[in-house]
């Protein structure tokens, strides 16, 4: 079992933020959401503005690298539930939970969640 998610969390990082960002797009789009409104809450999670995101999708870096320069928003612990099949609060790999981090922002986005709600204002 342990091997199965040192596996997993191997294979994440080295998936690049450029082939996962139009997955994230798609999902919000379809579901009436806006480019800005992903940015927003990408850059609430990792400090990255929209032209360091263009910068760091064309240079194809890793989820590794991108977190690694990211300055992770202090609430980001207050992002809990299910994602994929995991509970983030459980996860031991802190990339892995990085990344569950900014799935479950854009899936709440996509639900139609309150900006201030995804963005944990208050």
């Amino acid at each position: 079992m342990n091997h199965n998610t040192s596996h997993h969390d191997e294979r994440i990082a080295k998936m690049t933020f450029a082939s996962v960002y139009p997955h994230y797009l798609t999902k919000v789009e379809k579901k009436g959401r806006t480019k800005t409104e992903l940015f927003q809450v990408i850059e609430w999670l990792t400090g990255y503005d929209e032209k360091k995101l263009q910068e760091l999708i064309n240079k194809k870096v890793t989820f590794e690298k991108f977190f690694q320069k990211a300055k992770l928003n202090p609430n980001a612990h207050l992002i809990t539930g299910v994602i994929c099949g995991y509970r983030i609060e459980e996860i031991k790999n802190s990339l892995t939970k990085q990344v569950r981090y900014l799935d479950k922002l854009i899936d709440e986005l996509a639900k139609g969640r309150k900006m201030e709600k995804i963005l944990r204002v208050g």
